[in-house]
């Protein structure tokens, strides 16, 4: 058995993720082992969740991972936990795909979980009715088991919206969650504020636990989730570890913080060490064979970032002396010569000749598809792959002459036709990988810095 229950909504900004985490939370101070899942791609969400419940939080993406792939994560994921929490991304029934390919609806047919649906009530009162009739009926095989009001405006108003929901519908409602600034989670432009961002961070969990334990019924909850059927998944295969006694530096602090758990736990099935180290309060890079900068918000800490001068130096100094690396999207921009962002300018690592700057508006954003140029420095077979990127910041100033990795297919990447600009042993692009089996981008990384510390230190 795997009790199991996902969190969508009718539309986007809803509360999902406060509900999420105040659920994840309280079900964790209830005694219980959460294990939570969000519908991806996603970073920042899976942040909050994975602090709430005190696990790491996976992402579930029809975009990188198939179908066989989705379940097992979700299997081998959920194993020794009490229930598990899947959060969708925006409405139930949204997605790139006009059939609902790629949807939360299709994700919880797919995983075979009851769905709690999230409504923002705000300016609603017996409408609620009529929603969720036609999203019941909408798709007959998905299992709507319940409803959370979120954003109440008071009892009076919250009398109407449950006489309504019991006077037309036979869907249960689970809880009512009043509206309340203490509910709050910031927003910006990539989504949600990282936790790291927010002062007294468990403090704010713990009052949305507390919050969602008096306003939801935990028990009817947890009973849903127990009429979750068992879901069939195929065994992994052990992973080679080939990477024995490689060491890969990852920069992880609250300028860079995008990275997937499953990739790093790929890193070390493969035998490798992961090195972790502060950009922001380390003076010295630690000894590594190999650097891997995920993505972030270096721009909300580029005057930090540019004050630790040393291991900037120490970076820029290591890739020039061909140090194997990767980075994504803010490690890209880190790793340019400037960081430009409200008018304010500061010196970043300056391994790439170009000017990294902040743009009002997004410049890439959703799914991409890439495949491996001539000037790739990994082994890449099968062609194209995917990824996404999600970012407002653009590259100015490459010389013409720059090598990329990769050609867009799909997307907009660093040029609009590259992505992963090549120095070296470096690649930095926008776009995000994630390692599956159309992509095992870390074998490939690891098997790249293997080959070149055998070249420095042959036998």
């Amino acid at each position: 058995m795997m009790p199991r229950f996902l969190i969508a909504a009718a539309h986007k900004s809803s509360g999902k993720t406060v509900i999420s985490t105040g659920l994840s939370r309280a079900l964790t101070m209830r005694g219980l082992t959460v294990q939570t899942f969000k519908k991806g791609p996603d970073y920042i969400d899976p942040m909050w969740l994975g602090l709430a419940s005190g696990r790491p939080c996976y992402n579930l993406d029809f975009n990188t991972m198939n179908e066989g792939e989705v379940r097992h994560l979700l299997n081998s994921r959920a194993d020794g936990a009490d229930i598990s929490i899947i959060e969708s991304n925006k409405g139930l029934y949204d997605g790139v795909d006009l059939h609902g390919a790629d949807s939360n609806a299709a994700m919880a047919k797919l995983t075979k979980s009851p769905i709690v649906l999230v409504v923002d009530t705000t300016g609603t009162t017996r409408g609620i009715a009529p929603l969720l009739v036609g999203y019941r009926a909408f798709d007959a095989d998905v299992n709507i088991a319940g409803v959370i009001l979120n954003k109440t405006g008071g009892p009076r108003h919250e009398g109407k919206l449950r006489a309504a929901v019991e006077e037309y519908t036979d869907i249960p409602v689970l809880g009512a969650v009043s509206r309340s600034t203490e509910l709050e989670i910031g927003e910006r432009h990539l989504g949600l504020t990282t936790p790291s961002e927010t002062g007294m961070i468990q403090g704010l969990i713990n009052t949305l636990g507390r919050r969602l334990t008096e306003s939801v019924d935990l028990d009817a909850l947890i009973a849903i989730a127990a009429k979750a059927p068992d879901l069939d998944s195929a065994q992994s295969s052990p992973i080679n570890q080939f990477a024995k006694g490689i060491r890969i530096g990852v920069a992880r602090d609250t300028a860079f913080g995008f990275y997937y758990p499953d990739d790093f736990e790929a890193f070390e099935a493969a035998g490798a060490e992961l090195v972790f180290f502060d950009a922001i309060n380390d003076t010295h890079l630690p000894n590594i064979d190999g650097l891997f900068i995920g993505g972030g918000f270096p721009e909300t800490s580029m005057a930090k970032l540019e004050a630790n001068s040393n291991i900037r130096h120490e970076i820029k100094q290591a890739i020039k002396n061909g140090l194997p690396a990767y980075a994504e999207c803010g490690g890209l921009m880190y790793l340019c010569e400037t960081l430009e962002w409200h008018g304010q300018k500061h010196e970043m690592v300056g391994v790439i000749p170009g000017n990294a700057v902040m743009c009002e508006r997004p410049q890439g954003r959703g799914h991409t598809r890439l495949s491996p140029s001539d000037d790739c420095l990994w082994q890449i077979d099968g062609g194209a792959f995917k990824a996404h990127e999600f970012h407002y910041a653009k590259v100015d100033n490459l010389p013409v002459d720059t090598k990329f990795g990769f050609d867009v297919k799909r997307g907009a990447g660093i040029s609009g036709a590259h992505d992963g600009i090549v120095v070296n042993n470096l690649m930095a692009g926008f776009c995000h990988m994630r390692n599956t089996a159309s992509n095992p981008w870390v074998e490939r990384f690891l098997r790249y810095v293997a080959n070149v510390k055998a070249r420095k230190n042959p036998a």
